[in-house]
């Protein structure tokens, strides 16, 4: 974790005064400008208003984002146009124009250029990341097609943002009021999927599941389900082996090391009777495994955080919903948690910093014997 980020940036831009400094900058990506991407960050953006101490700092287009304000029946907001992010205001909509190019906007319609200004967006938004312009990260929903390019191939989000900030052990968590729900894989196909899952994969997981746990939920010794592959856990090798042989050794590992790791659970008995309750974590081993149970008990305020990043990225649970763009119908509010849940953990790593300056006191409270080093 890069602690540096997380202190005060010694050189703040002259156009904050010394109270707007201590602000977090929050920047958005636009995602796919066809689908509900500027609808929902606007009306999120409207509604939480001066009332969350944070500057948006959004990576699209003035232009685009006057096509899209006139669809919605929202309150002015007061934006802020500039070309670069040192140039941001507070109590501002910043808008950072990230091209001069005229963008031909096709509501509902997968389109090459929309997918080219999504990545374009988002390298930008990195970037300024990398340059502490920014504190946090939240993204808009992207088309995984047509955002395709020699620069971009990757499943996804995630997959780019590993790769682009060389960071070994990610995990994707679902983040709800009821519900903290890891995955081993992300994106992958059926077939693929028992081939992928290994015992180190796993224990990687849960060792990444239990440290976001703590350190960006503040959750002191968190108890974390492991689900299995196989319908019944196997049956004692009936119905799978991969129970046995390769997600039970995972979880005895992780718990000999003081990480309190149970399982593996069939995933339908777990949440048919609300096992998940018992627990601050749960680690499914494939995407649709659990997502539709999360999505379920979320009730649309759900969010997906990106854990084991150097900064702190999140993302509404929805896609680009193109049925519906431009029609004034989509809901904000997996938006505007996502919003609010970036800007509390990144409060939260920044008490996790200034804890585990002192290396012994993380080790008892969190029942490690890891130095700081270690275990970052």
């Amino acid at each position: 974790m890069n602690h540096d980020r997380l202190n005060k940036v010694e050189n703040q831009d002259e156009n904050l005064s010394s109270q707007e400094q201590e602000l977090i900058r929050v920047g958005l990506t636009q995602g796919d400008f066809n689908g509900i991407g500027y609808e929902v960050i606007l009306k999120a953006l409207s509604e939480i208003g001066n009332s969350c101490n944070f500057i948006p700092v959004l990576y699209g287009s003035s232009k685009i984002v006057s096509y899209h304000r006139k669809t919605l029946s929202i309150p002015d907001l007061p934006f802020n146009h500039v070309r670069k992010a040192s140039q941001i205001q507070a109590q501002k909509v910043n808008i950072v124009n990230i091209t001069d190019k005229e963008i031909r906007v096709s509501l509902g319609q997968s389109t090459p250029e929309a997918g080219e200004m999504a990545y374009l967006s988002l390298k930008e938004a990195c970037k300024d990341l990398e340059e502490e312009l920014i504190d946090v990260l939240v993204t808009a929903p992207i088309n995984k097609y047509n955002i395709q390019s020699d620069e971009f191939q990757f499943i996804g989000h995630t997959e780019y943002l590993a790769h682009r900030f060389n960071a070994h052990n990610t995990i994707m968590i679902m983040v709800s009021n009821d519900l903290k729900l890891g995955f081993v894989t992300n994106h992958l196909p059926i077939r693929q999927i028992a081939d992928a899952i290994t015992t180190e994969l796993i224990y990687n997981k849960i060792k990444a599941l239990d440290l976001s746990l703590f350190q960006d939920f503040g959750i002191s010794h968190p108890k974390i389900a492991v689900l299995s592959l196989n319908p019944h856990a196997g049956d004692n090798g009936l119905l799978g082996n991969e129970e046995k042989d390769i997600i039970n050794p995972a979880i005895h590992q992780a718990y000999e090391e003081g990480i309190l790791a149970f399982g593996p659970y069939p995933a339908d008995g777990f949440f048919g009777m609300n096992l998940y309750k018992k627990f601050e974590g749960v680690l499914a081993m494939y995407h649709d495994q659990a997502l539709p149970v999360f999505k379920l008990l979320a009730q649309g305020y759900g969010v997906n955080f990106t854990a084991g990043l150097p900064f702190v990225r999140t993302s509404p649970t929805h896609g680009t919903a193109y049925d519906i763009a431009g029609k004034d119908l989509a809901s904000h509010y997996s938006m505007r948690e996502a919003i609010y849940l970036a800007i509390d953990i990144f409060k939260n790593r920044q008490e996790y910093a200034k804890m585990t300056a002192n290396p012994l006191r993380y080790s008892t409270q969190h029942g490690h014997e890891e130095t700081e080093e270690e275990e970052l």
